[in-house]
C-alpha cells in the first residue's frame, strides 16, 4: 500500500488537522504533553484498525517518544492451539518490528506537508534508536503471556531467547498470572511459566513486564497476592519490574510498591468508574510511576470504542497528572517528567 493509501485508509482521519476523533468522526482535544510521552506496553503486531507504520507517526505527533512493544513467542509467531508450529520466525517478527519503523519515516515527512508535526521538547535528548524524521524510539519485550503457559515449552524458549536477543529488545515480557474470566489455564501451569520466565529476567539481567489479572469478585486479588509471593521467594530482578495495565486499587497497589516495583496505568485509569484505579495513581510514588496504553485493547475517554493505539497513551498521561495535581501529590509538570524518566530508567535508555 502507498503511502498516501496509508494516510487515506486510516480509520481516524487527519484531514481536519486534529489527531484525534470519536467513531463518529468528532474531533476531540488532548492536553498538549509538559514532557515527551512514554507508551511502555503497545501491541503493535496485533492492531487491526490501524496501520502499524501509521500508528508509529500518529504517536510521534503526540508526543509519544517511546513505544515498548510486548512480543509473544506463541501468539506473535503464529502459532495455534490445533498447530503449534510457527508461521514467522523470531527473525521475521523483528523484521516486521524494523520494517513498520522504516515505513513511518517517509509519512512523517508526508505529514507534515499536510501541517501535521511532532511537538518539540526543549531540554530532553532524543534516544539512542529515535531517527531524526521519527522521533520516536521503537523498543520489544518478549515473553509468553499466562494464557499460553501451557506451550511455554523448550521450543517457545529458544524463540523467547533469540528475541531477547535483538537490538531493539529491553526487557522480558509479557508474563505473569491471569485468573479472570478468559482464563482456561491452571494456577500450577501458570506459575511454572512465570517462574521459569522470571529466571531468564534474572539471568540476562533484564525488566520484567508483569501481567496480573483478579478474578473481579476475588476480594483478596489472589493473582496479585501470589504474584507477589513470587517476587519475593526469587526477588525482584535488578534491572526492575513494571506491573503493566494496573487495574486495581491503592491495597492492592501497596504490596508491589514495597518490593520497588513500577505501576504502569493505562486507558482505565480515564473510565469514569475507575475511581479505585485513580486512587492507586495518586498514590504511587512519583519514582514508581509509569504510562501506557496495552493497545489495541482499552481506549481511553473521550475516545471509547475506538480501537487503541499508542498515540493515545497522551490522554492516559495527562489523567494521572491531573489526578496528582487536583490532589497536591505532585504538579502536572512534575508527573510528566516522571512518567518519561521512568520509562527511561526502567528499560536502561537514559
Amino acid at each position: 500500500m502507498s503511502h498516501a493509501a496509508l494516510l487515506n485508509a486510516d480509520a481516524l482521519t487527519l484531514e481536519d488537522g486534529m489527531l484525534f476523533h470519536t467513531k463518529k468522526g468528532k474531533a476531540r482535544e488532548f492536553s498538549s504533553p509538559l514532557a515527551p510521552l512514554a507508551d511502555t506496553h503497545g501491541h503493535l503486531t496485533v492492531l487491526k484498525s490501524h496501520d502499524p507504520a501509521l500508528a508509529l507517526a500518529r504517536a510521534a505527533l503526540a508526543g509519544v517518544r517511546l513505544l515498548v512493544v510486548p512480543l509473544d513467542p506463541f501468539d506473535d509467531c503464529g502459532c495455534t492451539e490445533d498447530d503449534p508450529a510457527p508461521r514467522r520466525s523470531p527473525a521475521d517478527l523483528l523484521s516486521f518490528i524494523d520494517e513498520a519503523y522504516d515505513l513511518a519515516k517517509p509519512l512523517m515527512a508526508e505529514l507534515a506537508d499536510a501541517g501535521l508535526v511532532p511537538p518539540a521538547f526543549p531540554g530532553y535528548e532524543p534516544l539512542p534508536l529515535a531517527a531524526p524524521e521519527l522521533p520516536l524510539d521503537l523498543r520489544f519485550v518478549a515473553g509468553s503471556h499466562p494464557y499460553n503457559a501451557p506451550y511455554f515449552d523448550d521450543v517457545a524458549e529458544a524463540r523467547m531467547r533469540e528475541m531477547l536477543a535483538g537490538e531493539r529488545c529491553v526487557g522480558v515480557g509479557e508474563i505473569g498470572l491471569d485468573f479472570g474470566p478468559y482464563n482456561e489455564v491452571d494456577v500450577e501451569t501458570q506459575l511454572v511459566a512465570f517462574r521459569r520466565q522470571l529466571a531468564i529476567a534474572h539471568e540476562l539481567d533484564l525488566p520484567v513486564e508483569l501481567h496480573l489479572r483478579s478474578a473481579s469478585d476475588d476480594p483478596d486479588a489472589s493473582a496479585h497476592a501470589l504474584a507477589a509471593r513470587v517476587l519475593r521467594e526469587m526477588g525482584v530482578p535488578a534491572a526492575g519490574c513494571d506491573i503493566h495495565c494496573f487495574t486495581s486499587g491503592p491495597e492492592v497497589a501497596e504490596q508491589f510498591i514495597e518490593l520497588g516495583c513500577s505501576i504502569a496505568f493505562g486507558g482505565a485509569v480515564t473510565f469514569g468508574k475507575s475511581d479505585d484505579i485513580r486512587a492507586a495513581a495518586e498514590k504511587v510514588p512519583l519514582d514508581q510511576l509509569l504510562s501506557e496504553t496495552d493497545c489495541p485493547y482499552m481506549a481511553p475517554v473521550p475516545l471509547r470504542g475506538e480501537e487503541c493505539e499508542p498515540a493515545m497513551v497522551a490522554y492516559q498521561a495527562a489523567c494521572v497528572a491531573d489526578v496528582r495535581a487536583e490532589s497536591g501529590v505532585s504538579s502536572r509538570e512534575e508527573t510528566y517528567r516522571a512518567l518519561w524518566n521512568n520509562a527511561c530508567a526502567l528499560f536502561r535508555l537514559s
